[in-house]
């Protein structure tokens, strides 16, 4: 068997290249290759194929742990698994199932995703969280409350614009527990610049219990829900579930 010494003074030099051009994953393709005697058995194109997607792959997992450590998801497990299917669940599977592909984060339509406590709304969101993570779209999940203390907070920092605007930038924003906290005037305005500025460009998922009948009442002022609504609810530019089904905190019982 060919042994790292029999590495030809060009082999090794083509290594050192690309690892200098911080292509670690192709160089160690590149000399997995070089010591294995059958590696001629191989076409070029299927021995510099694997060259590539050795270096890819490597470069995509890094990015996308990356990406799921800052969407600071409530459930990094989730996935779209046979319980969807559950009939006592009634789910409409077939819509979760395209919005699976992401095409709706493509056109920066929003998906709405309310009713039943415990109906399993969160890790759904988180799912579809992870499989726009995995097209290496940004994705960033948070709770309600959270999202206007921290807006708060950067209004007392004096980093609110940057705040607003790094939200505005991010392909998927996931609100949960939407309607469980307070829209006094200041709040409604922090909700509204963020909405706005990701409206028509980038998706939002709001998750809440609450009907979104309802939605217009919790806001204390009015005008801002106008405004805020006619953008996360048009039916043109928004997609919506209804999760009715069992509770699956009952079921796992």
């Amino acid at each position: 068997m060919k042994t790292e010494q029999s590495l030809t003074v060009e082999e090794n030099l083509l290594i050192e290249r690309l690892h200098s051009l911080r292509m670690s994953g192709m160089a160690d393709a590149f000399e997995a290759q070089m010591m294995d005697p059958n590696a001629d058995l191989l076409s070029f194109m299927e021995r510099f194929s694997t060259i590539v997607n050795h270096e890819w792959q490597i470069r995509f997992d890094k990015k996308f742990r990356r990406f799921m450590k800052q969407a600071h998801l409530r459930y990094p497990d989730a996935c779209l698994d046979d319980t969807i299917y559950d009939p006592a669940r009634k789910l409409d599977t077939t819509s979760i199932e395209r919005l699976a592909t992401c095409h709706w984060i493509e056109e920066g339509r929003n998906l709405l995703i309310t009713r039943m406590t415990s109906s399993g709304k969160t890790y759904l969101s988180n799912a579809l969280c992870i499989s726009a993570i995995r097209q290496l779209k940004t994705v960033r999940y948070i709770r309600a409350n959270t999202l206007m203390l921290e807006l708060e907070q950067a209004r007392i920092k004096s980093t609110y614009l940057e705040y607003v605007t790094a939200l505005s930038k991010i392909d998927l924003l996931a609100i949960d527990d939407f309607g469980l906290m307070e829209l006094d005037l200041d709040k409604c305005r922090d909700l509204f610049e963020v909405i706005d500025g990701r409206d028509g460009r980038k998706s939002t998922i709001i998750i809440s219990q609450f009907p979104i009948k309802s939605w217009f009442d919790l806001f204390k002022e009015h005008t801002y829900a106008d405004a805020c609504l006619a953008r996360i609810t048009d039916k043109r530019h928004s997609y919506r579930l209804e999760m009715n089904g069992i509770s699956m905190r009952e079921s796992e019982k």
